[in-house]
């Protein structure tokens, strides 16, 4: 099986990236990864390194942010025993690790700017040096990085060194968000569904129009990892069933607003209230003038003045 083919999609923009990331994976070139939280980051760096020829070697996955700031060089390059206090022994480093592979640094716009004066020489020369060693040392490390901010702000602001940020940005790979991609939101449940079901041992369910409609109009904050969590939750407690609305959670399908621009609060509405004060309010935008007052509600004049007598305003 195709590495890429993990990755579920025929939007044209996403298809797109897919294209490019095949290409930068027959090469050694250092890639950026960008995109919002959920949308596939690491599964694509994930792809690149298998469809590498450095794919029998190892993958290993660094996430900056939940490094301890004052540990993160030692962590990242590794630290000779006795070099500071608590180094009770000798530590390869993450990068060390990976040797003859890829290292995937997640979130890369979390390191802290002590460090990336050293990960731009690793970058440039493949030179690694352990905290508390004289002498560096060449490492052979293919480097892919990915993160969900705006790494150029961050340059502006002083939180990102600049000749770091275009030293990692060689191939920029970015992928949409799931909003972005409403056609293939249908595509990734029906492969989550199947994948998740065969996992867990369980019937696939089965989702009704309304309820696949109301998928597909949900903006998914959290993207393809919030829409594979909810796949999972609906495989485990409705296994063989049918799905309908009142399946789904209620911000999913509150969130639907593809018949108007208008929502329904939970609680409900007083509809004859609403219409009343809507009547009114047309009547003060138009300076009194019913036809226009009519025009802004988008019925007729006699419509109009058929309500206005209904309601005695």
């Amino acid at each position: 099986m195709n590495a890429f083919e993990k990755l579920i999609g025929e939007s044209a923009e996403f298809k797109s990236v897919l294209r490019s990331a095949e290409i930068v994976a027959a090469t050694d070139v250092t890639v950026l990864i960008e995109g919002e939280t959920g949308t596939g980051k690491e599964l694509l760096a994930q792809a690149i390194h298998e469809s590498s020829s450095r794919n029998n070697k190892p993958f290993v996955t660094i996430n900056c942010a939940a490094l301890p700031e004052s540990l993160v060089e030692s962590e990242l390059f590794g630290h000779k025993k006795g070099s500071f206090t608590g180094a009770v022994s000798d530590h390869p480093g993450y990068i060390k690790q990976a040797e003859g592979g890829t290292v995937f640094l997640d979130e890369i716009g979390e390191l802290p700017l002590s460090v990336q004066a050293k990960l731009l020489r690793f970058i440039e020369y493949g030179e690694c040096q352990c905290v508390g060693d004289a002498i560096p040392h060449n490492i052979d490390v293919r480097l892919v990085a990915a993160t969900n901010r705006n790494i150029a702000e961050q340059v502006k602001k002083g939180l990102f060194r600049e000749d770091l940020y275009y030293r990692l940005k060689i191939v920029p790979l970015e992928l949409p968000s799931l909003k972005k991609r409403e056609k293939d939101i249908l595509l990734i449940v029906n492969y989550f569904i199947a994948s998740l079901a065969e996992q867990y041992g369980k019937a696939k369910p089965r989702f009704t129009s309304s309820a696949l409609k109301q998928l597909q109009n949900y903006s998914w904050p959290g993207n393809v990892r919030e829409l594979r969590n909810l796949c999972e939750r609906l495989v485990v407690l409705l296994a063989g069933q049918e799905i309908t609305e009142t399946n789904l959670p209620v911000d999913i399908v509150s969130s639907d607003t593809s018949s108007s621009g208008f929502k329904l609060p939970l609680h409900g509405l007083n509809l004859e209230y609403l219409e009343m004060d809507l009547l009114k309010q047309a009547l003060g935008v138009s300076g009194g003038n019913k036809s226009r007052a009519a025009r802004l509600l988008g019925i007729s004049r006699d419509a109009f003045l058929y309500r206005l007598k209904k309601y005695s305003i």
